[in-house]
């Protein structure tokens, strides 16, 4: 973790806390209702700085995971409830009809998701989109062993996820993780078939959520291991494998399947060397393996010619931002369907403050900043959303409760259901953190 990160993730979750809280705090002052505090980070027992002003007090807490307001009259995560056996008085939280109470409860995640959908319109309009089109993987993709348990095979194209069009690698490789069936074009058909689970078990467990597929690329020698069974057969640097024991081997994840079925086997390789085609006799070691190095930078080339990079225009970036902003809520919310299972033990993978932190570069990017303070604006208003008592989402039941009813809910009730979800979130709070702690302790980050 560098400095830098940590100012990043800083930087970005003041950001989205200060506004999340102005969300609430600006519809309170339109309905007269009283705002005794407006923190950024929390402040139990003391304050880093402080400041009154017309009768609510400004300041930063010392512990950075997240921020209040507190509003007069109102059951909140402070459980100071003196004020409550008080009569009620008109500029109280309480006082306030039940349809400015909800505006009031629902403004951080109304800003969350409209700061979302703004960032997300201004980097279309001004950044443009950078992905790698799945439609121009003209020889198909190469998959790992993890990615061919799900279901793919080498040389797939991948047309479409649950039946939704799969455009871009980026978004593919993600939403399959989470799919339930996956189409590819295989050998000119289409073929439909279902995510396996145990491969996403796999992937998850490997950290190949980015990685289980990508482009395949043929097999250009780049270096020879000293003393290997390359360099003692007179293979060079450049020399391309074409085929073994007369089998043609187009790319690099055909040779290796060829190579295990002939350990400690001496083999004939066709090899391109200077336009010609010459055959080579080399032996497979133990393990498989001929000793030699692939010449990366080819595969490298095959990526970037799959590369686009869309611009949009003012028109376009702005439903382009909300889509964007509405596919982030829906991947968000299917995750869970890969975190709760005991199949996946998507769970294991959960990170926290630590876990987010060492994500972000090393270096200053502000596209990426940016993308991410939208992305992480989603999953705040989704977070805050869930009817649990202590956020925002439970205050919104209870009020609908009333609204529909007629009747308030009890103020013990409040109580009560506030003070278990307190606990409830403070316990998930030391769980997270004690699993970030024990991945940074083994080195599993």
């Amino acid at each position: 973790m560098t400095l830098i990160q940590l100012f990043q993730f800083i930087l970005s979750i003041s950001i989205l806390v200060i506004l999340h809280e102005l969300g609430h705090f600006i519809p309170a002052k339109l309905f007269k209702t009283r705002v005794e505090k407006f923190y950024l980070f929390f402040d139990p027992w003391f304050s880093l700085f402080k400041l009154k002003f017309r009768g609510t007090e400004y300041g930063i807490g010392w512990l950075p995971f997240g921020g209040y307001v507190k509003i007069a009259g109102m059951v909140d995560e402070s459980m100071d409830t003196e004020q409550l056996k008080q009569p009620a008085q008109p500029w109280e939280f309480r006082s306030k009809p039940a349809w400015q109470r909800l505006i009031i409860m629902m403004g951080g995640v109304t800003v969350n998701f409209f700061l979302a959908w703004f960032i997300y319109s201004s980097l279309s309009y001004f950044k443009g989109e950078t992905y790698h089109d799945n439609a121009k993987f003209e020889n198909g993709i190469s998959v790992s062993a993890a990615g061919q348990k799900m279901g793919l095979k080498n040389g797939d194209r991948i047309l479409k996820i649950d039946e939704k069009p799969a455009e871009r690698m980026e978004t593919s490789t993600i939403n399959m993780l989470f799919a339930n069936h996956v189409t590819v074009l295989r050998e000119g058909k289409e073929v439909t078939f279902p995510v396996n689970e145990d491969g996403v078990a796999d992937v998850l467990a490997e950290n190949e959520a980015k990685m289980y597929f990508g482009p395949r690329y043929p097999v250009v020698i780049d270096s020879l291991f000293p003393k290997g069974n390359a360099e003692a057969a007179g293979l060079l640097k450049g020399d391309r494998i074409v085929g073994i024991n007369g089998k043609p081997v187009n790319f690099f994840d055909e040779l290796a399947p060829e190579l295990s079925k002939l350990k400690n086997q001496e083999v004939v390789l066709d090899v391109e060397r200077n336009n010609q085609l010459e055959k080579v006799n080399v032996k497979v070691s133990s393990e498989g393996k001929l000793g030699f190095a692939n010449d990366l930078s080819i595969a490298q080339k095959e990526f970037e010619k799959t590369q686009v990079n869309k611009k949009y225009s003012l028109g376009e970036a702005i439903p382009r931002g909300l889509t964007r902003t509405v596919d982030v809520l829906t991947m968000q919310i299917k995750q869970f369907k890969i975190v709760f299972n005991t199949k996946t033990q998507g769970y294991k993978k959960v990170s926290g403050p630590i876990g987010i932190i060492k994500q972000m570069p090393e270096t200053i990017n502000w596209e990426f900043f940016w993308s991410f303070t939208a992305m992480f604006s989603v999953w705040l208003a989704f977070l805050n959303l869930i009817p649990i008592p202590g956020l925002d989402g439970g205050h919104v039941v209870f009020t609908l409760w009333e609204m529909i009813t007629g009747k308030p809910v009890p103020q013990k009730v409040l109580e009560n259901a506030q003070m278990i979800g307190v606990i409830f979130l403070m316990g998930l709070m030391v769980l997270i953190f004690g699993n970030d702690i024990l991945k940074w302790i083994t080195g599993k980050f």
